[in-house]
């Protein structure tokens, strides 16, 4: 159901902190232009742990509103919470989106059968396409391979994101659900090994910056051309590095205020990309033309 290179898209913000939709616009309108085949609001790359929940509902509604049905718009509605989970993920069909992208919940650290209970909820009682998100990194619990296979029977779970950056987790999760479920990537540095495991593409954060660059890496790799895949992949591989040289999404939106796309805001407690990585990735960036003269 999803493929190809699918945007994390970041929240663009004003220096004081509020959205700025204009940029956000703007964003949208690069990304239908560079051939990303989906895009993801409010991701956790999109600030969601800090946006206020009329903002998160907001912005959700503004995307899908934007993109008007050209490519599939993603919508992050995960929480700690399974009763804002089911709020938000209610909200994102209620305005159209093409499915939700749930993470699984951080901090509360569940036990797996907690967690299947969670996404088995929000899948009964919300009739939407769904992504499980595995990113135990940022949230402090794994989704195990056991649990994913359990959820994979629900009609409405129809993808996980695995941010684990293991290739050999990749592999057993297309053998055991591949069938039934799409899996996709989270960390970009692997995506191209990850597609020629069996994956079907990324939810990805340098997307944000070189949409058309791994757009056309993906499809590529997917359509079996291991060698272009593979000069493209290395082409992208300082900006992957350097895209997280600080916390996502710091170093990422500050890559969109250089090329001109937005201001530098973001919310504490994120601040902007630190002095002593600029250089870095303004460098990267150089490398792959996306700057200005």
């Amino acid at each position: 159901m999803f493929h190809g290179s699918i945007v994390a898209l970041v929240t663009p913000m004003l220096e004081d902190g509020a959205v700025d939709w204009d940029a956000l616009g703007n964003l949208v309108d690069f990304h239908l232009d560079q051939g990303t085949d989906a895009i993801v609001a409010v991701g956790t790359t999109g600030e969601s742990a800090t946006l206020d929940y009329d903002e998160h509902r907001q912005v959700i509604r503004f995307v899908v509103d934007r993109v008007h049905n050209r490519i599939p718009v993603i919508a992050g509605t995960g929480s700690n919470s399974t009763r804002e989970t089911l709020e938000l993920t209610r909200h994102a069909r209620e305005v159209g989106a093409d499915a939700a992208l749930l993470v699984a919940p951080y901090y509360n650290k569940p036990t797996q059968e907690g967690l299947y209970q969670h996404f088995r909820q929000v899948a009964e009682e919300v009739h939407i396409p769904q992504i499980l998100y595995n990113v135990p990194g940022r949230t402090g619990c794994q989704i195990a391979l056991e649990t994913v296979e359990r959820l994979s029977h629900l009609s409405t779970v129809v993808a996980i994101k695995d941010a684990t950056g293991d290739i050999g987790r990749a592999q057993a999760l297309v053998r055991s659900c591949g069938a039934r479920m799409d899996v996709l990537s989270g960390e970009d540095g692997i995506v191209l090994p990850f597609i020629l495991s069996g994956g079907k593409g990324v939810i990805s954060v340098t997307a944000n910056a070189a949409p058309a660059e791994m757009a056309a890496m993906c499809q590529a790799a997917l359509s079996g051309d291991v060698a272009q895949a593979r000069a493209l992949d290395d082409d992208l591989a300082p900006l992957h590095k350097a895209l997280f040289l600080e916390a996502n999404p710091i170093p990422v939106k500050w890559a969109l205020h250089e090329m001109g796309w937005m201001g530098p805001g973001i919310r504490l407690p994120l601040t902007p990309l630190s002095e002593v990585h600029r250089v870095e990735l303004r460098q990267a960036l150089e490398r792959l033309g996306l700057l200005g003269a």
